[in-house]
């Protein structure tokens, strides 16, 4: 983040120019307010130091500044502070009505404002003006703020005063009002209990703190536009407006927030309100392209042609990455061609191919745009071949193009494309177009022409990756899968698919072991992830439901035969256990059978047919000793050593199979164990395991 938006810095900064004289602190807030415009803090730290030195003109100069941009209760109560003191006398009482008017009109339902609504009542009643302080009275209980109670016990001795009759029936009439302003009070202060109302704007960070605040403001957001008071629309929108003023006052680097506030502006029929969210959004985030193409769409949408071109030529005159440049060169195309025709589209193509940000999207696009809007064939075939010149090389281009020319049924040209292509492109880069052409055969071409670009391309990227990866494009039953499948159709099942993708790795692995050229297992061993064999098998997509992750042997494994002697294991393969590293020590194969699981920290689960595949091909030794006789008794067995590792509940089941006969009724006297006969069957139990 930049440096200038360091929040404790500015805090600490404000707080040292209160400390300073007038003339020396001006300068420091307006630096602050240049980074921080929408920190009502500082504005109100800036305006009282100005009142305090009596600076009345610059004081009033600083509220047109900050108020409409700060819906914020502390700053209103400084400016309505500053009118009282600044217009005294009865020619001032005016001004002062008309800054509270103004003030409850645009801040009066914030949640904070009972301050405000109690003065302004105060005002009123110094005024003797009954009528305009009972309809502040019924305004402030309706505007759910922390002083409703008090405002209500208020206005009830108010009315009472002055007219018991009347009262009775206003009060009635009133309290459901009331009640239902209570109710949703006190929803609304559960929502609003989470939002910093001070926090300063920041571009995000992904920090907890700013993320926990976006989502109060959207549930606070999403509460007013519920309207669960059930107040007219009018009012409604105006409480909804609030709260979007509000919440850019914290979020204002949340492109999300301005096309929201911008949307709804749109949805209520507001468009010229819409459009100035946007050029404010724009000043405050004037590098976002999301907001400027939404503001062209909007400008478009309500007619107003000229002003979305300008947008457009804004875009494109801001330069930036070649990507973006590109995609705005793109819509601009779009945007023209719907506009002002096929001839502006065109002229504007012609420029834009000399620019050096010109990228093989621009042509694909206008060829596409041509051929599909305007129906000019010849037009797209020469855009493509005009690009051929820049973009030879690059596999996405040709790709377009090759679907170009399989549109409009032009085998021939394809084909010639292909080779075209393959004879220039290194190998390294070619295998896209490689395995295009192969598809392309398997459904254009006859039996020896499929044959033909198969090989073809086994012997052109044999030479890629060493020994290994060249046996990758080898002949196998998948080339027969891939070549008779078609889109959800295949010709096996997902489970015979499967098989074909673990023998191929299992044939990589087995094809490692042979090009070892040591049988001692590493002193690091470090667990590999496998490279996943089923990327040379085009799945169905109806049975690519979950993906699979297939897992390969370590590279770095030169054998898994155990020698005699200690074995070294890192800590990270065996989880740094000491009385595990004990047993492997006596057991290298186990060490040898952990090397080759998969190495899936914090990932998906291994597939277990996989995980089988390797314990299988793994020489783990089965310890069979300790056999006893069926009549010997548990006194004359003595304990036999254990390592201490986890017991596997099924394995110490089989193994009281191998050991014990059936019929037999023994039990074993260290682990304290019970049997039962019935029939002609045993059970034998063990209290612990």
């Amino acid at each position: 983040m930049d440096s200038k938006f360091n929040a404790q810095s500015a805090s600490y900064h404000a707080n040292q120019a209160g400390k300073l004289t007038i003339s020396e602190a001006a300068p420091i807030f307006e630096q602050l307010l240049t980074a921080f415009p929408t920190a009502a803090k500082y504005w109100t730290q800036y305006a009282k130091a100005q009142m305090a030195a009596n600076n009345y003109e610059a004081t009033g100069n600083l509220f047109p500044r900050c108020l409409m941009k700060c819906l914020d209760i502390p700053l209103w109560q400084t400016y309505l502070d500053f009118i009282k003191k600044a217009n005294n006398g009865r020619e001032g009482q005016d001004l002062i009505r008309k800054a509270f008017e103004f003030a409850v009109d645009n801040v009066g339902d914030d949640i904070r404002s009972g301050p405000v609504w109690v003065d302004y009542i105060s005002f009123l009643k110094a005024g003797n003006q009954m009528v305009a302080m009972r309809k502040a009275y019924q305004k402030a209980i309706m505007s759910r703020n922390h002083s409703t109670d008090q405002l209500w016990s208020e206005y009830q001795s108010f009315e009472r005063t002055y007219n018991k009759d009347l009262a009775k029936s206003l009060l009635n009439e009133f309290s459901q009002k009331f009640n239902a302003a209570k109710n949703v009070y006190w929803e609304r202060s559960h929502i609003v209990k989470g939002i910093d109302f001070g926090m300063q704007a920041v571009p995000p960070s992904g920090d907890l703190r700013e993320e926990g605040q976006w989502m109060a403001w959207k549930k606070l957001l999403a509460f007013e536009m519920e309207n669960r008071q059930r107040v007219d629309i009018a009012w409604c929108n105006k409480r909804i407006r609030l709260a979007y003023e509000q919440c850019l006052m914290c979020l204002s680097y949340y492109p999300d927030i301005w096309y929201d506030y911008a949307m709804w502006l749109v949805k209520c029929g507001s468009l010229g309100a819409a459009a100035s969210v946007f050029e404010r959004a724009l000043q405050a985030l004037p590098e976002s392209e999301m907001l400027r193409f939404a503001y062209a769409e909007l400008e478009e949408s309500r007619g107003g042609i000229q002003a979305a071109k300008k947008i457009y030529e804004a875009i494109l005159g801001n330069g930036g990455a070649t990507t973006l440049s590109g995609l705005a060169q793109i819509q601009f195309l779009r945007f023209l061609r719907r506009t002002e025709g096929t001839k502006a589209a065109h002229s504007y193509f012609l420029e834009a191919r000399k620019s050096q940000n010109c990228t093989s999207n621009v042509y694909v696009a206008y060829a596409n745009m041509a051929l599909c809007l305007d129906k000019k064939m010849k037009l797209a075939h020469n855009v493509f071949e005009a690009g051929m010149k820049l973009f030879m090389h690059d596999p996405e281009y040709i790709l377009e193009y090759v679907d170009y020319l399989i549109r409009l049924n032009d085998d021939i040209n394809a084909r010639a494309l292909f080779e075209r292509v393959l004879c220039s492109m290194p190998a390294d880069k070619s295998v896209d177009i490689w395995n295009r052409f192969v598809k392309f055969e398997q459904i254009y071409g006859n039996l020896a022409s499929m044959m033909k670009v198969e090989q073809r391309r086994r012997e052109a990227l044999s030479s890629i990756g060493g020994e290994e990866q060249s046996s990758s494009f080898k002949s196998s039953l998948q080339d027969v899968v891939s070549r008779y499948s078609y889109r959800n159709l295949s010709p096996c099942s997902v489970k015979d698919l499967d098989h074909l993708t673990r023998e191929e790795s299992l044939l990589r692995n087995m094809n490692r072991k042979i090009l070892s050229s040591s049988s001692s297992v590493p002193a690091e061993a470090k667990p590999a992830v496998v490279p996943d064999s089923s990327a040379a098998v085009a799945y169905p997509a109806t049975y690519q439901t979950t993906p699979k992750t297939a897992v390969v042997p370590n590279p770095g494994l030169q054998s898994q035969t155990p020698m005699s002697g200690s074995v070294k294991t890192s800590r990270s393969l065996v989880g740094g256990n000491p009385k595990f590293d004990e047993v492997l020590k006596t057991t290298p194969a186990l060490v040898a059978f952990l090397t080759n699981m998969p190495g899936q920290v914090g990932g998906p689960t291994p597939d277990v047919d996989v995980v089988l595949s390797f314990v299988l091909q793994s020489d783990i030794p089965i310890n069979t000793s300790r056999k006893r006789k069926a009549d010997q008794n548990d006194e004359d067995v003595k304990p036999q050593p254990q390592p201490e590792f986890p017991v596997d509940i099924f394995k110490a089941r089989q193994m009281q199979k191998r050991h014990h006969g059936t019929g037999s009724q023994i039990g074993s006297a260290s682990y304290g164990s019970s049997s039962s006969s019935s029939g002609g069957y045993t059970v034998v139990t063990r209290n612990t395991i």
